[in-house]
């Protein structure tokens, strides 16, 4: 019997997902037809490059080890089989033993369910995960890593013809591309920053993988602007301070020094908030509320006709489903601070419109101190609109949201915050149907979806572990680490590179290095993926964006059907036997790890490209 071929580009977590779907929907989707997967990546399955093992062991995931998982687990809505399987804890706890590395074994010796493990220790989980992804394929099964790139992709008699580097080429009946983030070529605004260094010999990181770039070019002492102050800054402040023979000691039980070595640049930082990302929070909820409550996509859809705004049509009902998150906790973690029932509340708030002046009075009769009153907008600028005297008034102001954010993370007291951060995952979770429906503006889609939405769900979702917030504020007081403001701007003049923020007028900064510290943006046409960069200039691969009313708008990422991930070409059309997940496409999925028992779109988009996929290559006869 002819066996069905389906081919993987892409070794990372999203490849090795895309693997064990495969595997599990095999037997209702082919019946007795043999499956052959081929894996092309030069790196090591499961880990792929950014998960790899050689990196620096400072470098930490910033999640709990209870709360990563790799397997489609109970809870998930999807169409194909459940496959249980451990948590990176349950994993280290069972089957950690064995482990090589030295390091990584006394890590697992200490490894707790709240533990951040380092990503060594998740490069060994998720070689696992690929192993077990591949012993999971059927009977019959044939599997074959190519440690290669994949060149090209080209319809071939009915199939597809995938072109390696190394010469040779794999025939399939379907392919799925899972290529993670891609580095891009510099935009019109960093080649110019490129030049201008270049012409003064200064120093300019563009956007990247922190861990992938030489930050020895950050010389001791110097002075080095850096933009951006989420994940990417927080591995750049590891690196250059720690990483560097820099240690922190223990002055009490909430006051950590740093101690300098003296290697260590001085980095000055900013971002359009100003502030860095709120750590995870280091505690639990005591009633997870029940979600979705207040954020319904088809309700959203019958009653906006016509083009979406964002803010107009959407923003009212995700706010009011992040508020459910935050109140529900309050109610039921903290009576002590309410004035009724959570029932009672829960068919008032049920009934006021958000922003209305019913909600404003029912929170006012009802939750005790106004300052336990939800503040989205505070949420999203710490800093507010506030001015400050000079740089030391700034560091002080930042200081303070850092002990703010610090405190809710960590002290149950705030408890309430985390249910308002499982409010926002639920909206996260369901918004992709409202991007899948081609309902909104493209204005809107570009400023708000794509802008102040996917910067407002990291800044409160994507944060840090605590005490990476701790060590920034012990940098900070060491003077290592100092803060430009909000909305900060970078000028290159006079042979050197100047930024500054409104917040702070007239008292700019200027050094001999800028550092962009953010992963690239999209990817088409700028990818640097000889593949991808072919599929698009011959219009096997759309960049998603176009015109309307005037308005332009590229994003970068390549078009998807984002229900399964279908390739869409650059007249629209669908291609019957590719697929594509990941960050570089449009289909909205967040990250490749996911927490046990909750139904993540990841999963549920991973378990629909391998079924999509499988069906394809069926079809071929």
């Amino acid at each position: 019997m002819k066996p069905v071929t389906v081919v993987i580009v892409g070794a990372g977590p999203s490849g090795v997902s895309v693997l064990e779907r495969l595997g599990a929907n095999a037997a209702e989707l082919l019946g007795d037809r043999p499956l052959d997967v081929h894996l092309i990546d030069p790196c090591r399955p499961g880990p792929g490059r950014v998960w790899r093992h050689d990196q620096s062991p400072l470098l930490m995931l910033n999640t709990m080890a209870a709360h990563v998982t790799m397997f489609t687990g109970a809870g998930v809505a999807c169409a194909g089989p459940i496959r249980s399987g451990p948590s990176l804890h349950d994993w280290a706890r069972r089957r950690g033993e064995g482990v090589d590395d030295p390091g990584v074994a006394r890590e697992l010796e200490n490894l707790s369910e709240t533990s951040y493990p380092t990503r060594r220790l998740q490069s060994h989980y998720l070689s696992w995960v690929f192993d077990r992804a591949v012993a999971g394929l059927p009977p019959g099964a044939r599997f074959r890593h190519h440690r290669d790139r994949a060149v090209d992709v080209r319809d071939h008699g009915g199939r597809q013809r995938v072109v390696l580097a190394g010469g040779g080429a794999v025939e399939a009946d379907a392919v799925v591309l899972a290529v993670g983030h891609q580095e891009v070529e510099l935009s019109p605004g960093q080649e110019a920053m490129a030049a201008h260094a270049e012409r003064h010999g200064l120093c300019y990181l563009p956007p990247g993988y922190t861990a992938d770039q030489d930050l020895s070019v950050l010389r001791p002492g110097a002075r080095v602007l850096v933009r951006g102050l989420g994940l990417a800054f927080t591995d750049l402040m590891v690196l250059v301070t720690e990483g560097r023979g820099g240690r922190y000691s223990e002055d009490g039980p909430d006051t950590l020094r740093y101690l300098p070595s003296g290697e260590e640049p001085v980095l000055y930082v900013g971002s359009r908030r100003g502030v860095p990302f709120p750590p995870k929070p280091s505690y639990g909820l005591s009633s997870p509320p029940p979600l979705p409550a207040h954020f319904d996509p088809e309700r959203v859809l019958r009653e906006s006709p016509g083009r979406l705004d964002f803010f107009r049509d959407v923003w009212p009902h995700a706010a009011k489903e992040v508020g459910w998150g935050y109140y529900h906790e309050l109610f039921t973690a903290h009576p002590d601070r309410v004035r009724c029932g959570l029932d009672t509340f829960a068919e008032q708030y049920a009934a006021a419109a958000w922003d209305s002046r019913e909600l404003s009075d029912l929170l006012r009769r009802t939750v005790v101190d106004p300052a336990d009153v939800l503040n989205l907008a505070a949420l999203d600028r710490p800093l507010g609109e506030a001015a400050f005297p000079d740089r030391a008034a700034l560091r002080r102001g930042v200081g303070r949201c850092m002990r703010t954010a610090l405190e809710r993370r960590t002290d149950p007291r705030h408890s309430a915050h985390l249910g308002a951060v499982h409010g926002l995952l639920s909206v996260f979770g369901r918004l992709p149907a409202l991007v899948d429906s081609g309902r909104f503006s493209l204005r809107s889609r570009a400023a708000d979806v794509d802008g102040w939405w996917a910067g407002f769900f990291n800044h409160l979702a994507s944060g840090p572990p605590p005490d990476r917030v701790r060590e920034l504020t012990a940098l900070a007081e060491a003077g290592v680490v100092r803060f430009v403001g909000p909305d900060m701007w970078v000028h290159a003049a006079a042979g050197r590179f100047e930024a500054g923020s409104p917040a702070v007028p007239g008292d700019p900064v200027t050094a001999g290095a800028l550092v962009e510290a953010r992963l690239p943006v999209g990817a088409l046409p700028a990818s640097r993926d000889p593949l991808l960069r072919l599929l698009y200039a011959r219009g096997g691969l759309a960049e998603s964006g176009g015109t309307e009313d005037g308005f332009s708008h590229r994003t970068g990422l390549a078009a998807v059907d984002g229900r399964d991930g279908a390739v869409l070409d650059a007249t629209g059309r669908r291609h019957p036997r590719r697929f594509a997940l990941g960050p570089f496409t449009t289909a909205l999925a967040g990250g490749n790890f996911t927490r046990p028992g909750i139904d993540p779109v990841s999963s549920r988009l991973t378990d629909a490209v391998a079924r999509s996929a499988l069906a394809a290559a069926a079809s071929s006869g």
